[in-house]
């Protein structure tokens, strides 16, 4: 009797071992595949929807390609995807709730800028990183992003230059969306334009709110201003739907690229697809990448991504490009520091190189952008771009504008012991141009 209750305690207690060791195996199993969660920040629905729904799409794709590739650090990415909605208050809440709830590594998202600003003060406050791939106004270096879309000189600065040799272009018309990006830029530019000699009475101004639609008249005004005997052209920063209703107006008063020629910089293959694109013919665009780009990386990624999305038609675009760019710097800089830990993964970012896809590399620079190829490209009927212009080799960004006074003396330089976003080259100082 006694021995048959020894050896049923005997059993009893292999049998909880056993389950020991099962918890502790699924444990470690658990702990083996846990995944590297990647926040997505972009507009789903409302009127930027139109634009940052295929970032979306590109973050998910690159996920996708990465965990096929081995994933990062041994484990695989899982993308948390929410939609701002086009709310720039909600950019805010949403970017809080990727980081503080889903605890994300990293966050991939904004278009506009107003959403950009909405979310750095949440970024800064919990220490994460956003990468924003958009082209910007500058005037910023934040420790906490990564800006992998344009800087003016980038893309807005390099458009002027080509229409002031190439088209012979003597007035201008500065037409934008009513936020901090085209209102920046435009200021930029105006600053920039009488450096070169042109006359106030030659510069034309005009915003217009998110969507706008009703485009007789501001249309009606470009065309008397264009009038007076120089050539014009006009500079859009318009963003998002409203471009549709725009170039269709110009349509519909007649008037053509060749008597006043559009750049625009928030114009590119995914607004023009599937849409009347015989308004916008000839008229041009300013971008760092063009699905036309003719090169064999550029051939495998649209390959790829038509692959991905199960579309053959599917297009690619500029911002695209920057958020793979962006993307890669990511998963070379964790690898590189060996953690997801937003400081060394910050850190290890700064000197950072990964293909483009026009052929070459770029780098992440120690004030937090990258350098950039700038392509001038001309619309053609079928949606896509004949690119009329390149620059032999690669753009620095300039973060802070030499052409305003109060960003004039500034630079961005993250490494230590520097580590400032807005360094007074004149004061020595940190803080900006009033120090």
């Amino acid at each position: 009797m006694l021995n048959m209750f020894t050896h049923a305690r005997r059993m009893a207690g292999r049998a909880l071992v056993g389950a020991a060791a099962l918890t502790l195996a699924g444990g470690v199993a658990a702990q083996a595949q846990e995944t590297i969660k990647v926040g997505v920040l972009h507009s789903l629905s409302g009127t930027m929807a139109i634009s940052e729904t295929t970032l979306k799409d590109t973050v998910l794709f690159m996920v996708q390609e990465q965990n096929a590739a081995g994933g990062v650090l041994g484990k695989k990415l899982e993308a948390v995807v929410v939609d701002p909605a086009s709310n720039w208050p909600l950019f805010a809440e949403k970017a809080r709730e990727l980081i503080a709830k889903e605890k994300v590594a990293v966050v991939f998202g904004c278009w506009t800028s107003v959403s950009r600003k909405s979310v750095l003060p949440v970024f800064k406050e919990l220490n994460s990183i956003l990468f924003y791939p958009v082209q910007y106004e500058g005037e910023e270096s934040e420790r906490n992003v990564f800006y992998t879309g344009a800087a003016p000189n980038q893309q807005a600065i390099p458009a002027v230059d080509y229409l002031m040799a190439n088209e012979g272009v003597q007035r201008w018309v500065l037409a934008g969306t009513d936020y901090v990006y085209p209102r920046t830029t435009n200021k930029i530019l105006e600053a920039y334009l009488k450096s070169k000699g042109v006359k106030a009475e030659d510069i034309m101004i005009n915003y217009t709110p998110f969507g706008h639609s009703d485009w007789q008249t501001i249309v009606a005004d470009i065309k008397k201003f264009g009038s007076a005997g120089k050539k014009t052209a006009v500079v859009s920063t318009i963003n998002g739907d409203a471009n549709v209703p725009f170039y269709k107006e110009l349509g519909n008063q007649g008037i053509k690229a060749t008597d006043i020629p559009v750049v625009a910089f928030s114009v590119g293959e995914e607004e023009l697809a599937g849409i009347d694109t015989k308004p916008l013919v000839g008229h041009l665009a300013a971008w760092n990448y063009f699905q036309s780009v003719d090169v064999p990386e550029n051939a495998e990624f649209i390959k790829k991504w038509q692959a991905f999305t199960k579309n053959d038609k599917r297009v690619t675009n500029d911002p695209m490009e920057a958020t793979v760019i962006g993307f890669n710097m990511w998963v070379d800089a964790v690898e590189k520091a060996g953690t997801t830990d937003p400081d060394k993964v910050i850190d290890a970012l700064i000197g950072v190189s990964v293909p483009n896809l026009s052929g070459g590399y770029s780098t992440m620079m120690p004030n937090h952008h990258i350098t950039k190829p700038v392509l001038i490209g001309e619309i053609k009927d079928d949606g896509q771009f004949d690119i009329v212009e390149q620059t032999p080799g690669l753009i620095v960004a300039e973060e802070w504008s030499p052409y305003l006074e109060g960003s004039k003396d500034l630079i961005a330089d993250w490494r230590k012991p520097l580590a400032c976003g807005n360094f007074n080259v004149k004061t020595g100082k940190c803080g900006g141009a009033g120090n």
